[in-house]
C-alpha cells in the first residue's frame, strides 16, 4: 500500500482544519522501506511556511494591553507644604548612614542575616525565580526521546485470526523522538510569562519590605530599651532622695514639726518609687525577649549603649511622594501585582483565539532487532493544527471576567498603599516636628515642679508649710521627669518611622 493513498485528512480531521493544507505525503525519492512503501517527508516546504505566515498574520487581530502608570500617583500627599521642595529624601541613606550607634548596627546586621521573616522571603523569591524559568521555558518546544519495546499476538478465535489461520507472535522495537510546540501566535504564552516576572519582581519588592519593617524594628526596640534604662535611673536617683526624705520625715516626727502621718506618707511615696521599679524591669526583659527573637536567637540580654550617646543625620527631606513608587518596597509590590493581573487578563483574552499546536516524531522502528540500525528502520511524522474553542461551559469567558475584576482589585490595593504610604510620612512628620515644642514645655514643667520641691521641703523644715505639699510635689517631679525621657523616645521613633515610612531601611 503506497502512503500517497492515505487519506491523512480522514484519519486526523479533527485536528486539520479545511483551510490547513495535508502536509503529509509519500516521497517518490525517499528510502525504501521493506514493505514497499516511501519514506514520509513534506512535499513542499513552501506549504509549511505558509501555513505559518497565515497563523502568525492572525495575532495582528489581537493587540496586548501594555502597563502604563497611573496618572494620579503624581500627587502631592505628605500635607509638607512647608519643607522645602527638592527631590532630596534621607530615604535614599543607607541604614548604616542613618543609624550611627556602633552597637545597634550591630544587631540590625544580625538581624538580617538570622531574622526568620527574611529567610521566608528569600525562599519565595526562589521559588518565584523557579516559576519565572518555567514560564520562559513554555515558549520553547518540549522534546523527549526513549527506547519502547512491544509484544503481540493475535486470538486465533476472532474472524483476524482465523484468515491466518494460525498464532504469529510479533517482537516490535523502537527508539522514537517527540517534538511538541505551542506556538504563541497571540502572545498567551508571552504574557503569563510578563505576570510571572511581575509576581517574581514582587517577591523580590516584599523581601526588601521585611527588610525595611525589621530594620525599624530592631531600631525601635533598641532606642526603647535606652529610654526604660534612663527611666530606671531616674527612678532609681528618686528612691535614693526619698529614704533621704523620708528619714528625714522621721527626724521632723521626733521634733515634733511633723506627724507620723507624714512619716507614713513619705514612706508611701518610697514604696510607690519601688514598684515602679519593678515594673521597669519586667518592661526591659520583655522587650528584650522580643527583640531576640527578631534577631533569630533564643531570648537574652540585649546589649546596648546609652540614649545620651544617639545622633541622627541633620534634616527630614522627604522628597517628592511619587518617589514613593519607587522607594517603598510594599508601594512597589503594589505596582507589581497590578502590572501581574494586567498581563493575566491579556492571556485570558488570548484564551478566545485558536491555538496553534505543532508536533513530530521520528526515529527508528523495526520487528526484526538484527535490521534496527538501517535505514529501511527510520520513520517520521509531522502535525500542525488550529485549534478554536466554540464551547466549553463558558469557562473562558468567566475566566477573563474574573481577571478584568482581579486588575480592578489589584488597582484598587495599589492606590490604597499609595495613599497609607503619604499618611505614614505625614503622621510621622507632625509627631516628628511637634516633639521639640512639647519637649520643651516638659522640661520647663519639671524645672518648675522641682523648685517646689526645694521651696516646700525648705517651708516643712521651719514648720512654715504642710508636708503634703513636698509630697504632691516631689510625686509630680518623678512624673514629669518620665514625661520627657517618654517624649525624647517619641521623637526618636517618629523620626525612625519617617525613615521607614519614606521607603528607607531595605538599601
Amino acid at each position: 500500500m503506497k502512503l500517497s493513498n492515505i487519506n491523512f485528512r480522514r484519519i486526523f480531521g479533527a485536528t486539520l482544519p479545511p483551510s490547513v493544507p495535508n502536509l503529509f505525503v509519500s516521497s517518490q525519492k525517499g528510502f525504501p522501506l521493506k514493505s514497499g512503501c516511501r519514506f514520509l517527508r513534506l512535499r513542499n516546504v513552501a506549504s509549511v511556511v505558509a501555513f505559518l505566515l497565515i497563523a502568525l498574520s492572525l495575532s495582528s487581530c489581537f493587540t496586548r494591553e501594555k502597563y502604563t502608570k497611573p496618572a494620579e500617583f503624581n500627587e502631592n500627599i505628605f500635607r509638607s507644604d512647608m519643607l522645602p521642595k527638592d527631590s532630596n529624601t534621607i530615604a535614599k541613606i543607607s541604614w548604616k548612614e542613618f543609624f550611627k550607634d556602633p552597637v545597634l548596627q550591630g544587631h540590625i546586621s544580625k538581624a538580617l542575616e538570622n531574622n526568620l521573616d527574611i529567610r521566608v522571603a528569600v525562599q519565595n523569591i526562589i521559588a518565584a525565580e523557579a516559576s519565572l524559568k518555567q514560564s520562559k521555558a513554555a515558549l520553547l518546544p518540549t522534546l523527549s526521546a526513549g527506547p519502547g519495546y512491544s509484544f503481540q499476538t493475535q486470538s486465533i478465535n476472532t474472524q483476524f485470526g482465523s484468515i491466518i489461520g494460525s498464532r504469529r507472535y510479533v517482537n516490535q522495537f523502537d527508539l522514537t523522538a517527540n517534538m511538541s510546540w505551542d506556538v504563541d501566535i497571540w502572545g498567551r504564552l508571552k504574557s503569563q510569562e510578563k505576570a510571572q516576572l511581575a509576581a517574581y519582581l514582587g517577591t523580590v519588592a516584599a523581601h526588601k519590605s521585611v527588610k525595611s519593617e525589621l530594620v525599624a524594628a530592631i531600631a525601635n526596640n533598641y532606642y526603647q530599651l535606652l529610654t526604660l534604662d534612663e527611666q530606671k535611673d531616674i527612678i532609681n536617683r528618686t528612691i535614693a532622695i526619698r529614704n533621704k526624705n523620708l528619714e528625714t520625715t522621721k527626724a521632723l516626727k521626733i521634733a515634733g514639726i511633723l506627724t507620723e502621718v507624714a512619716v507614713q506618707q513619705s514612706e508611701a511615696l518610697v514604696f510607690n518609687a519601688q514598684a515602679l521599679l519593678v515594673d521597669i524591669d519586667v518592661q526591659i526583659q520583655l522587650l528584650e525577649n522580643s527583640t531576640s527573637v527578631l534577631l533569630g536567637v533564643a531570648p537574652q540580654a540585649i546589649a546596648r549603649t546609652s540614649s545620651k550617646d544617639q545622633t541622627f543625620p541633620n534634616g527630614t527631606s522627604t522628597g517628592y511622594s511619587s518617589q514613593l513608587l519607587s522607594n517603598r518596597p510594599d508601594v512597589l509590590q503594589a505596582e507589581f501585582n497590578l502590572m501581574q493581573q494586567l498581563e493575566l487578563k491579556n492571556a485570558a483574552r488570548a484564551a478566545f483565539y485558536p491555538s496553534l499546536q505543532l508536533t513530530a516524531s521520528g526515529g527508528l522502528q523495526t520487528v526484526d532487532v538484527d535490521k534496527f540500525f538501517t535505514v529501511n528502520s527510520l520513520f517520521a511524522s509531522v502535525i500542525g493544527g488550529l485549534t478554536q474553542p466554540i464551547f466549553n461551559g463558558r469557562q473562558i469567558r468567566s475566566n477573563y471576567e474574573i481577571s478584568k475584576a482581579n486588575q480592578q482589585i489589584a488597582y484598587l490595593n495599589f492606590r490604597k498603599t499609595f495613599l497609607t504610604a503619604g499618611q505614614e510620612v505625614s503622621d510621622a512628620l507632625k509627631r516628628f516636628q511637634s516633639q521639640d515644642a512639647f519637649i520643651g514645655y516638659k522640661i520647663q514643667e519639671k524645672d518648675a515642679y522641682q523648685k517646689s520641691v526645694d521651696d516646700s521641703q525648705e517651708l516643712v523644715n521651719y514648720g512654715l508649710a504642710n508636708y503634703l505639699e513636698v509630697l504632691n510635689a516631689s510625686e509630680r517631679l518623678l512624673t514629669a521627669e518620665l514625661n520627657i525621657s517618654t517624649a525624647e523616645l517619641t521623637k526618636m521613633q517618629a523620626n525612625i518611622e519617617l525613615y521607614r515610612a519614606l521607603g528607607g531601611g531595605w538599601r
